[in-house]
């Protein structure tokens, strides 16, 4: 029974990582068309640099990013944070030994404010603030990856009022059992870095955080905070503990360290959750994400959404084919009489209607599943849609034909292979993965 259980487990497994390649391979033809479409129609085609850039670097070279740095870039600890793009991000700099009211109500005492989680409501604020050039002391860090998870949760102190300059850290739990490189013990691990400004990202070109290069600065920074608020902490530093080097994070930003790694100690630190408002716990939903891993992603919710658009597009070309003369065109050759072409197209007409109206049924069905979490209806949608996907590329390959955004209901339309490749992005991404299996794990 073990057997067959872990079998199953690798069929998934080799499913899902050709999916997850298959989907950037697709990504970047996407953004080939994409960059096509901008060379037609002369100067007036220009804004689509825009589209292009988009999908280049929020969708083709972050996909492609996962595929390579999962061949090559080591799964163990090796003192350095993973970005969502698999890239090698911001170095570990800092341990913590205490428990979590300890690590928590030293940051908040120490004028530290805890980040809001990445929300769609957050990242309208943060994309708000930083056009506007106004405060949001709970801004949500981006998401960096340690032991295979990301971070539990992280605190920064803004600068200048400015949402583009902000002293933050992200904490990690270790597992238990743990030890550093060496023997060492800790509770927790910690990467602090200072965010100067807002710009591209040099591997990926999307809009960034850029850190100052003197990691270290900021590191001691976090520790005198603490030290001033909280007499009673040790510090200890493991001299040495990686080699002392000049690097770059996963957006492409200078690092120099020295590779000290200093442990703090909260045992004398009082064991007390922060004091919290009913207001700042409305504004930071902390309880309201803490397993994000059960909570619906997003990459779910655009999957499902895709089912029923689906769905409704099937009912619609049901509607058309049923109301206009496109079956009689169609048929013109294939019967004698007016009568006879009556006859057939009325046939034809009933049998085609019913079939998209199965089809339509069967993908509202796999959107609701999908909606609900189950692996079975997420890789069906997703082989669907991949199938349609490459004969939509083998089609626009044997008979020349462009895929544009002018393609008319009777050929492959730019929209609609947009939406395909984005859905097959979003249902074999890690969050979608991990929500559709979270029964069996």
């Amino acid at each position: 029974m073990e057997a067959q259980e872990r079998r199953r487990w690798s069929v998934n497994l080799l499913v899902d990582n050709l999916f997850f390649i298959f989907s950037g391979v697709a990504s970047v033809w996407l953004a080939l068309l994409v960059l096509g479409e901008s060379f037609t129609g002369g100067w007036t085609r220009v804004w689509y640099v825009v589209p292009f850039w988009l999908v280049l670097a929020y969708v083709a070279l972050p996909r492609l990013h996962r595929i390579l740095t999962s061949i090559y870039v080591p799964d163990y600890f090796i003192g350095r944070s993973r970005t969502a793009d698999g890239l090698l991000g911001d170095p570990i700099n800092l341990a913590v030994c205490g428990s979590q009211e300890q690590l928590e109500s030293s940051m908040v005492a120490a004028g530290w404010t805890k980040a809001d989680e990445i929300t769609l409501l957050s990242s309208w604020r943060i994309i708000v603030s930083t056009l506007t050039r106004r405060s949001y002391h709970e801004a949500p860090v981006s998401t960096l990856t340690l032991f295979g998870r990301q971070q539990d949760f992280a605190y920064q102190q803004e600068v200048e009022d400015s949402p583009a300059k902000r002293h933050h850290v992200r904490f990690w739990r270790c597992p238990e059992g743990w030890l550093l490189p060496g023997g060492h013990h800790a509770d927790w691990l910690a990467a602090g870095t200072f965010d100067k400004s807002v710009g591209l990202s040099l591997f990926t070109f999307q809009i960034t955080h850029k850190i100052d290069e003197h990691i270290d600065k900021e590191r001691d920074h976090i520790i005198d905070t603490l030290a001033r608020v909280t007499p009673g902490i040790r510090v200890e530093v493991i001299k040495d503990f990686s080699t002392g080097y000049h690097s770059r994070n996963g957006g492409g930003d200078a690092i120099k360290t020295d590779g000290d790694l200093p442990i703090v100690y909260l045992d004398a630190v009082p064991v007390t959750k922060p004091a919290v408002t009913d207001e700042e716990t409305a504004e930071i939903p902390g309880t309201e994400v803490a397993v994000p891993i059960l909570e619906r992603p997003l990459p779910t919710m655009f999957g499902a959404f895709f089912g029923l658009f689906s769905a409704i597009t099937t009912i619609i070309w049901g509607m058309l084919f049923l109301t206009s003369s496109l079956s009689s065109e169609i048929l013109q050759g294939e019967a004698g009489s007016p009568a006879e072409l009556a006859l057939l197209v009325e046939g034809v007409t009933a049998v085609v209607v019913t079939l998209l109206g199965l089809i339509a049924l069967v993908q509202l069905v796999l959107a609701v599943f999908v909606w609900t979490g189950h692996n079975w209806a997420r890789i069906t949608l997703m082989a669907v849609t991949s199938l349609s996907t490459v004969i939509a590329f083998i089609t626009a390959f044997q008979d020349g034909t462009r895929i544009t955004l002018s393609a008319d209901l009777l050929n492959t339309n730019l929209l609609t292979i947009t939406l395909q490749i984005l859905t097959v992005l979003a249902l074999s991404s890690s969050k979608a993965r991990a929500y559709a299996r979270r029964r069996r794990a």
